[in-house]
């Protein structure tokens, strides 16, 4: 895997917080707390190891958001409790993870239409990283009810409300990341998202030739 130069400080911070943390709950019997610091350490572990899987390039941006993601989600909303302390915490969450699983679904439908011989049609390619989001989205909401029914857990707390709340939110994170897409192809400002969609592509330009020489 390579990673553009100037490593975060505070991604390897986290990281080392993470693990440290993991390490000496272990030794102190706090097998709860053991366990969501070392997972969220392997989730946050996830992208960097994929990525030197297929020889791809990340964004700092792309690793910094990854890793204060799941940082955010599993262990301050789990381990300390961040979903019931701060009534915004889930939405924001849920909003964020969104647009970026809509990013990520616009980048790799980009990537399939460079290998054919037609450019990729701007309208198509948001459509269908909105359709990644919402489906990302739907697919976590079978899991929390499939949890709830299954093991008597509570992670749809008000049921049908939290549910369509959840999928509203992702919607819109959906539609964020599909317009952010579409200006991005059709050439416009497409603000910060737009920059980090065209550093990712700049990185891994191999596997956008198509669009890089047509813009020549």
């Amino acid at each position: 895997m390579k990673v553009i130069p100037n490593t975060s400080s505070t991604m390897l911070t986290i990281w080392t917080l993470l693990l440290l943390t993991g390490l000496i709950s272990l030794g102190l019997a706090r097998w709860s707390l053991a366990f969501v610091s070392l997972t969220t350490l392997s989730l946050a572990l996830v992208p960097p190891l994929l990525a030197a899987r297929w020889s791809l390039t990340l964004p700092l941006p792309f690793l910094l958001f990854t890793t204060l993601f799941c940082f955010a989600s599993i262990f301050l909303g789990e381990a300390f409790d961040f979903y019931e302390r701060l009534w915004w915490w889930d939405l924001a969450l849920h909003g964020s993870s969104a647009v970026g699983f809509g990013l990520m679904g616009f980048l790799f439908a980009f990537m399939l239409f460079e290998g054919d011989r037609f450019a990729a049609p701007p309208s198509a390619i948001a459509l269908i990283s909105f359709c990644v989001a919402m489906t990302v989205g739907a697919t976590w909401e079978i899991f929390e009810f499939t949890m709830d029914a299954g093991l008597g857990m509570n992670m749809q707390k008000s049921g049908l409300s939290d549910t369509m709340g959840d999928l509203i939110l992702n919607a819109f994170g959906g539609l964020i990341a599909s317009v952010t897409g579409y200006l991005y192809l059709r050439q416009s400002p497409a603000g910060l998202l737009g920059r980090g969609l065209s550093q990712f592509i700049e990185v891994n330009s191999r596997l956008y030739r198509k669009y890089k020489n047509r813009l020549k």
